[in-house]
């Protein structure tokens, strides 16, 4: 949220980069962490790939989907 409310309109606006710099790089950590992370638990908890490993990895690409997916799918797990 940082990075889309503050950091890019500084980058392409005041042309301030530095703090796009520094988010940017955690955000993809961050990203590959939650990835590794339900692959894990997918194959902790014997998840079907094809009925909720799948929608849970998709859903984190979509902006607010990981919510959705708690709601709709792992809520019922």
């Amino acid at each position: 949220m940082i990075l889309v409310v503050v950091s890019l309109p500084l980058k392409y606006i005041y042309g301030v980069t530095s703090i796009s710099s520094i988010l940017g790089p955690i955000h993809g950590i961050l990203f590959l962490l939650f990835i590794f992370n339900t692959i894990s638990v997918g194959t902790e908890y014997n998840w079907k790939f094809k009925t909720t490993t799948w929608k849970v990895l998709i859903a984190c690409i979509i902006p607010f989907g990981t919510f959705y997916i708690d709601y709709k799918i792992l809520s019922k797990l």
